[in-house]
C-alpha cells in the first residue's frame, strides 16, 4: 500500500468522532464489542487467538505482540477477580500520541479495552492517565460516563451475561509510572516503586490478583482486528510489525505534529515528505527515532531504515514509542544529551542504587564537558557508568538513562572531543 493513499483508523479525518453518536455512526463503534459479546464463534480464546495472528506489536515502547501476552494469564478461578491496566501514563519526552487518542477518539480505547477484558475474563479496566493530562482526563472520564449510559459498559454490556467496569485513574506525576509493576504500585495508592520480577502482573498484579498491562493505543487497534479480520490487519505496513502506527515528529521540521500512517515507513519519507523537511533549508544531522531512551542515529545512518523493530534493530535503535526527534546541523548534542540526562536524573525514583547514583553522575559529567571542564578521560568514564547501570536495577529506567548517553557519545565522539578543547560552537535553537 501506497502510504500516500491510506486512509486512517486511529484518528480519521471526521468532525467530532469524539463523541459516542459520531463513534457509532461513522466508525461502526462498539460492533466489535457486540460481534464478541453475540457471535457464538467468538469465545474468549478466539479472540485471544484472533488478536495474536494479527501481530498487535504493544505500542508502548517494547512491541510486544498483545496477543501472546494475552495468552500468558492463567486460566479464570471462581471468585478471583482479574483486571486490566491500561497504560496511558504518556511522559517520555517526544511522545505525543496518546493524548490525541484521548482526545480525538477516546472510545476506541474504551472498546479496545472492553474487548480484552471479555478475551482474558476479565472484571475491571483501569485507565491511567499522566496526572497532567488534565483536560484529557476529563475527555476520557465523559468518554466512560457515556459508555455507561448507552449500555456498553457496567453490568450485562448489551443485554448479556458479562459484567466489565471501566475506571479512569489520575496518574501520580511521574514518569516512571509509565513502567508497568509502577504503574500497579500507583493503582494501589502507594509510592511508584517498580515491582522485582517474577511474580509477573499475569500471575501477581493489582492487589495481588492476575493482571495484564497494555499501552492505550496497543488496545486502540484491537476493535479495528475483530471488526475487519487479522489477515487486514496484517496487510498494513511492515510484514513483522504491522498495522497502522501514530508517528509523533518534532525536532527541527517544517511540519511538526502527529501523523498516522502503516508501520514501517521510510525515516527519510516522514522527515521530508510528511513533515516538509528540515527548517531553514538546513542539513539533517541526527535522529532519535522512538522517544527520547533510544539510541540515536546519524543522518548518514538513515538510508533504507523503516520505521519497524526489524529495519532499525539492524542499526542498534528501537522503534518505540515512534516519537522521533529531528535534529539540524546546528544543535549542540551535548546539551541535547545534558538535557535528556536531567530528564532521567530528576524522574528515577531513587529504589535501585545504581540508577539512582548514576543518573546524578550523568548529569554532573555532562555538564562538566559543556562547560569545558573535562577532560577526556571523562568520556571512556560515561561510557564505563553506562554498563554499570544497565540491566542492574529493577526496571529500565537506568537502561533508558544509558542508551543515549554511550549512542551519542559514540555515534557523535568529536563534538564532545571538541567541547572538552573548547573547540565547538553550536546552538540548540
Amino acid at each position: 500500500m501506497d502510504w500516500r493513499s491510506y486512509k486512517k483508523n486511529l484518528l480519521p479525518d471526521i468532525p467530532n468522532f469524539h463523541q459516542i453518536d459520531v463513534y457509532e455512526e461513522k466508525g461502526q463503534g462498539y460492533q466489535a464489542l457486540r460481534k464478541v459479546l453475540t457471535s457464538t464463534d467468538m469465545g474468549p480464546k478466539d479472540v485471544v487467538n484472533e488478536v495474536k495472528k494479527a501481530n498487535i506489536r504493544g505500542r508502548g515502547g517494547a512491541g510486544f505482540n498483545a496477543g501472546l501476552k494475552w495468552s500468558f494469564m492463567p486460566p479464570k478461578q471462581e471468585g478471583l477477580p482479574r483486571y486490566l491496566a491500561c497504560n496511558g501514563d504518556e511522559s517520555e519526552p517526544g511522545t505525543i500520541k496518546d493524548r490525541r487518542l484521548f482526545e480525538y477518539n477516546p472510545h476506541t480505547i474504551i472498546e479496545g479495552a472492553l474487548i480484552a477484558c471479555y478475551a482474558m475474563e476479565m472484571d475491571a479496566a483501569y485507565i491511567y492517565i499522566r496526572g497532567e493530562y488534565g483536560d484529557w482526563i476529563n475527555m476520557m472520564q465523559k468518554a466512560v460516563d457515556d459508555a455507561y449510559a448507552k449500555g456498553y459498559a457496567g453490568k450485562n454490556i448489551m443485554g448479556t451475561d458479562t459484567s466489565i467496569d471501566v475506571f479512569v485513574h489520575r496518574g501520580a506525576g511521574a514518569y516512571i509510572c509509565g513502567e508497568e509493576t509502577s504503574l500497579m504500585e500507583s493503582l494501589e495508592g502507594k509510592r511508584p516503586y517498580p515491582r522485582s520480577k517474577p511474580p509477573f502482573p499475569a500471575q501477581v498484579g493489582l492487589w495481588g490478583k492476575p493482571t495484564t498491562i497494555n499501552n492505550v493505543e496497543t488496545l486502540g487497534h484491537v476493535p479495528y482486528v475483530i471488526r475487519n479480520g487479522a489477515e487486514w490487519y496484517s496487510s498494513l505496513g511492515a510484514p513483522t510489525h504491522p498495522g497502522p502506527m501514530l508517528y509523533g515528529i518534532s525536532g527541527h521540521v517544517n511540519r511538526p505534529g502527529l501523523y498516522e500512517f502503516p508501520s514501517g515507513m521510510k525515516l527519510t519519507d516522514l522527515i521530508y515528505e510528511v513533515a516538509g523537511g528540515i527548517r531553514g533549508g538546513k542539513k539533517l544531522k541526527a535522529v532519535v527515532p522512538g522517544g527520547s531512551s533510544v539510541p540515536i542515529l546519524r543522518a548518514d545512518m538513515l538510508e533504507g531504515l523503516t520505521m519497524d523493530a526489524d529495519s532499525l534493530r539492524t542499526v542498534g535503535t528501537f522503534v518505540g514509542t515512534a516519537g522521533m526527534c529531528v535534529l539540524d546541523e546546528d544543535t549542540d548534542l551535548v546539551k541535547f544529551l545534558l538535557r535528556t540526562a536531567k530528564f532521567y536524573d530528576h524522574e528515577s525514583c531513587g529504589q535501585c542504587t545504581p540508577c539512582r547514583e548514576g543518573t546524578g553522575w550523568f548529569t554532573k559529567m555532562l555538564t562538566r564537558i559543556d562547560q569545558g571542564e573535562a577532560n577526556m578521560r571523562d568520556l571512556d568514564t560515561l561510557l564505563e557508568l553506562c554498563d554499570t547501570m544497565e540491566g542492574r536495577t529493577v526496571c529500565a529506567l537506568a537502561d533508558a538513562a544509558a542508551w543515549p548517553v554511550r549512542n551519542t557519545i559514540t555515534r557523535f565522539r568529536d563534538e564532545f572531543e571538541a567541547k572538552i578543547n573548547k573547540k565547538g560552537v553550536y546552538s540548540i535553537a
